[in-house]
């Protein structure tokens, strides 16, 4: 019993790209430039320094000691810093990332319910009813097939990328047919007010979350062909291609509208489809639903993988890491994962909670980073298909810490002190139940039960099956 490497290059392509590209470039990306105090030379400036830095922070990112190894960030943190450590990082993830996931599936209700409702506000009960569908749809595919949810996931990338080559396009023709006038916008870009150390920080947040999942694959490193060349390979033609068409989606939003409009508008791709091309306009929202669908399903993909390399590692129960007798698929992973995003669904207001957990996913990169600088002194001999140049961890670990604690020195907010307390609570947990090993008989016939109910085995090498 063992996960299946039936990801290859192309998939891995398909996986980053519907991972970093969701709503946000189609919907509102206001954040930088709100964050830029509108000027327009920052701002893009600032687009291309997240796409780079994400970009730099790849190689190191395809495992600890840059070998592929499953489990993404949680697995980097635990080989390189202990056991704590990674369980803090299991114990945030656990209760961000399904949040974000519910945020996702509320916003594709909210795209796919509205065209019915027209001036009308779509009734809450039928969203969330939506989103439950779309998660426990997708919660099932994932579960069963990882072909299908390969299939699914090129797909919905091939027609999210076709629509942003719509906007991009348009962008330039707009330049070249409107020169003056369109070239006008962006001439002294920079000489608007330029912002302080706080708010690029901010801004930067905001860039780094756009670019968020380009470390996704290596979470399904077990399940990649050749995973040692393919890993670094998709992220090396994934990210550079999301840095070239969030550059060109930006600029054709500046040559349409000011940056005023641009932040004052809920829906940035809409209100420039509206002027661009009215006749056609409902094309952008048909496109956003696209967008986060695609999102969601990667984002789906990559938590049940995390879960399923936590239970591995005795972080989160033993039947968690079981496998599907049929598929040889993380079925209960991908059960727990999607229940946990299910529970956030019903108090909507609840997916509020993954804003507060803004700094932490960069706090974790930069402990990843460390773990790696770690490994390079503390295993020096450790084969390494690659090598990465030293100072680029050590870069990352600044740039990281930067934009934890920037925002806190200079315009402190509660919400860091409630994410730095939540963080903090996975010691009460841990400390019973992983370090002093507290066990309940009882816990093992419950296990024993949904065992056999779900079909699923230990995988080989992981923990013995409690039914015998």
């Amino acid at each position: 019993m063992q996960l299946k490497r039936n990801i290859g290059y192309f998939d891995g392509v398909s996986f980053i790209i519907g991972t970093i590209v969701g709503a946000g470039i189609f919907v509102s990306p206001t954040g930088v430039l709100k964050h830029s105090l509108l000027n327009v030379g920052v701002a893009l400036t600032i687009w291309t320094a997240s796409g780079l830095v994400s970009l730099m922070g790849s190689p190191w990112h395809s495992g600890p000691g840059n070998r592929p190894f499953f489990g993404g960030e949680y697995s980097h943190i635990k080989r390189g810093l202990g056991s704590l450590p990674a369980f803090m990082f299991i114990w945030t993830s656990m209760f961000t990332k399904p949040a974000s996931n519910a945020a996702r599936a509320l916003l594709f209700a909210e795209y796919a319910t509205q065209p019915f409702y027209g001036m009308c506000p779509a009734p809450e009960v039928l969203k969330k009813c939506l989103a439950l569908a779309v998660l426990w749809t997708l919660g099932i595919l994932n579960g069963r097939s990882v072909k299908m949810a390969a299939w699914v996931q090129t797909v919905f990338t091939l027609l999210k990328i076709m629509a942003l080559s719509v906007i991009a396009i348009g962008g330039i023709v707009l330049l070249i047919g409107r020169r003056k006038e369109s070239l006008a916008r962006f001439e002294d870009a920079f000489s608007s007010e330029m912002p302080n150390a706080s708010q690029v920080a901010e801004a930067f947040f905001q860039g780094l979350y756009a670019y968020g999942g380009w470390w996704s694959l290596n979470y399904m490193a077990e399940e990649m062909k050749n995973p040692s060349r393919n890993i670094p390979l998709t992220v090396m033609t994934s990210v550079p291609a999301v840095i070239v068409f969030y550059l060109l989606v930006n600029i054709s939003y500046l040559t349409v509208l000011t940056p005023k409009e641009i932040v004052s508008s809920v829906a940035v791709a809409v209100t420039w489809a509206d002027r661009v091309i009215p006749s056609v306009a409902w094309i952008i929202p048909l496109s956003v639903a696209v967008s986060i669908f695609g999102a969601l399903n990667s984002s789906m993909f990559t938590l049940g993988r995390l879960s399923y390399a936590g239970s591995q590692s005795g972080h989160l129960p033993a039947l968690i890491s079981m496998l599907n007798v049929h598929s040889c698929t993380p079925a209960p992973a991908m059960i727990f994962s999607t229940t946990v995003a299910s529970i956030f669904i019903i108090p909507s207001d609840l997916i509020m909670l993954t804003n507060y957990f803004g700094f932490s996913a960069w706090l974790m990169i930069g402990l990843t980073c460390a773990s790696l600088i770690v490994l390079r002194y503390r295993e020096p001999h450790l084969h390494r298909p690659y090598k990465v140049f030293l100072p680029v961890p050590f870069a990352m670990v600044a740039m990281s810490f930067f934009l934890v604690l920037a925002p806190i020195v200079w315009s402190p907010n509660l919400q860091y002190v409630y994410a730095f307390l939540f963080m903090l609570g996975s010691l009460i947990v841990y400390l019973p139940f992983i370090y002093f090993k507290l066990h309940f008989a009882f816990l093992d016939k419950i296990t024993c039960h949904l065992q056999l109910l779900l079909e699923v085995s230990p995988a080989d090498g992981s923990a013995e099956s409690k039914c015998g």
